[in-house]
């Protein structure tokens, strides 16, 4: 199968991952979240270890992008913007903004935006001044499979590899 070479980055070998069993209140909602930024995979697999005292690894997978686009209810974020920024904080806040797709993909509230969106949430900065701050940054990517059918017949998993 031809496609896209995305990355899970964790401590713990996921060659059959299951969508419903993440954590709720993220970005894009309760999913299987990938990226195709290979240094960002890495990056979340060390943080992910280092909290757990573990050895972080980067699962690897084989996705059909072009096959979920054209079969699947999708939603794609291309830049930092009130879109995103309402979507982001309706999940966190627990009011699953994710519920009518079946995969979100856009960029991540990391360490570099998530103050901007936490003040937003708070209601200290308003819509304004937030998309200002979030305009300042490019958008990294994450990609959310929502879909438990998507996992199934559009992404293989190709291994596992140890980080150094």
């Amino acid at each position: 199968m031809s496609g896209l070479i995305v990355y899970h980055g964790g401590t713990e070998i996921i060659d059959k991952p299951l969508c419903k069993i993440g954590r709720k209140n993220l970005d894009f909602g309760q999913g299987f979240y990938i990226t195709n930024i290979r240094t960002q995979a890495v990056s979340w697999a060390q943080n992910i270890a280092l909290k757990r005292g573990e050895s972080p690894i980067l699962n690897v997978y084989n996705l059909n992008k072009d096959g979920v686009l054209k079969n699947f209810r999708c939603k794609i974020f291309t830049a930092y913007d009130a879109e995103w920024l309402d979507f982001i904080v309706e999940n966190r806040m627990g009011h699953n903004a994710a519920k009518n797709f079946d995969y979100v993909e856009g960029g991540v509230a990391n360490d570099r935006i998530i103050d901007t969106v936490n003040l937003y949430i708070s209601g200290i900065i308003g819509n304004e001044t937030a998309l200002k701050r979030l305009s300042e940054h490019q958008p990294n990517n994450q990609m959310c499979i929502l879909n438990q059918k998507i996992i199934d017949n559009y992404l293989v998993y190709n291994g596992t590899k140890n980080i150094k």
